[in-house]
């Protein structure tokens, strides 16, 4: 059975666009193959949150993900690191890459440009990230397509340790997918935390979400004109949880007018209510009970640790620290 791995930074909080992306992909995963999610927590520190930020983003984002459909029985779901091996594994790997082969990463290159301190941590993320992958000897690793180049990085290093030791670890393949649409953020653009116009999840009111969707921008066209459909965030927003028939009737209205943008907000706020309904429940119970929670992040380390120090007892024999 392939093996497939998956993770997460807890980078704030998670949003539509988070769950239509990175989110869906994992817990659809889940029926095809032997899923591995872990909680990137190593690779937040490269931005030097504060601690109690931290964690209170770890904790959020795991209850998140159950709410929104990670089945502990079907996924080995855990913090990063509760793994230490990777640190390990990340140091060998690391006196095998060059520094002009860390030099190309295009991420790196992305993050000083928009203002982040450089540090060895955000230089070497690459490596780490491969210590990820081959630490579980992954067979498939879905990444978008900003993380395409770290995934073939990965690749470069685990072939680099196999020709250079022995063939030790599995040489991944990757995942992307090419259907996740661009999720509109309030302004238009897509949506993100870095530019500040996310949708989130769970609000905690229904007052609070409602002032959300409400704030979404459109053009100045009066109730009586009619509107293009495919030029509004908000149309695009409301196919994501209406159903094919309400969304052609919300098109037809749009297009004959007499159709105002607060109605259509509106509509598309109850359908979000509607959609997120069940998570919004099961998250209240989860919220309810935290040691379940952390009990689920622990019997996954257990799981991903017993996996890590047999790799890691190979690589040890391989490279003549046994």
């Amino acid at each position: 059975m392939k093996r497939i791995l998956s993770g997460i930074q807890p980078s704030g909080i998670p949003h539509i666009g988070n769950y239509f992306g990175a989110m869906k992909q994992c817990i659809d995963l889940q029926n095809e193959g032997e899923d591995y999610l872990f909680i990137a927590d190593y690779h937040s520190l490269t931005t030097n949150p504060k601690p109690e930020d931290l964690r209170a983003r770890i904790l959020r984002l795991a209850v998140d993900f159950l709410a929104c459909g990670i089945d502990p029985e079907k996924t080995v779901f855990f913090r990063q690191s509760d793994v230490p091996e990777v640190c390990e594994l990340t140091w060998i790997l690391n006196n095998l890459v060059g520094l002009g082969f860390l030099e190309r990463a295009h991420s790196y290159k992305d993050k000083i440009a928009k203002g982040f301190t450089p540090n060895n941590g955000l230089f070497s993320y690459p490596v780490l990230m491969a210590s990820d992958i081959l630490i579980y000897q992954s067979n498939l690793v879905p990444v978008g397509k900003d993380q395409k180049q770290h995934l073939e990085m990965t690749r470069d290093i685990a072939i680099k340790f196999n020709q250079t030791y022995g063939e030790t670890f599995v040489i991944p393949e990757e995942k992307i997918s090419e259907t996740v649409a661009v999720i509109p953020g309030l302004d238009g653009q897509k949506m993100s935390k870095s530019y500040n116009n996310t949708i989130e999840i769970f609000f905690e009111t229904e007052k609070a979400a409602r002032k959300k969707f409400m704030s979404i921008k459109t053009d100045s066209k009066g109730m009586e004109e009619p509107k293009d459909p495919e030029s509004c965030s908000v149309f695009q927003l409301y196919k994501l949880f209406a159903t094919p028939a309400q969304v052609e009737e919300m098109r037809r209205r749009y297009l004959a007018g007499n159709y105002g943008y607060g109605q259509a907000k509106q509509a598309l706020f109850e359908a979000y209510m509607d959609f997120f309904a069940p998570m919004r429940k099961r998250r209240e119970e989860l919220l309810a009970d935290p040691g379940y929670v952390q009990s689920v992040l622990k019997a996954g380390a257990e799981k991903a640790r017993a996996e890590a120090v047999k790799t890691m007892k190979t690589v040890r024999e391989r490279v003549g620290l046994a």
